[in-house]
């Protein structure tokens, strides 16, 4: 059994979907391009993407409505 070459695995990339060569060759992985890169990047540091939280109750909140 051989086992495949880190450089010839290929990943779906997160920007545009595409394939994209997931290995040491490739400086964008797991983005195939640049573009696709700095695209995520910019969503990120605009804040596009978040991570919801579920708020905790507060003493001030009032009463909590039976079901």
């Amino acid at each position: 059994m051989t086992t495949p070459s880190p450089t010839s695995r290929s990943v779906r990339c997160p920007g545009c979907g595409g394939p994209s060569p997931y290995g040491p060759d490739n400086p964008y992985r797991p983005f195939c391009s640049e573009r696709c890169k700095s695209l995520d990047f910019g969503a990120w540091a605009s804040e596009a993407y978040r991570v919801g939280v579920k708020r905790e109750p507060q003493e001030d909140d009032g009463p909590v409505p039976s079901s």
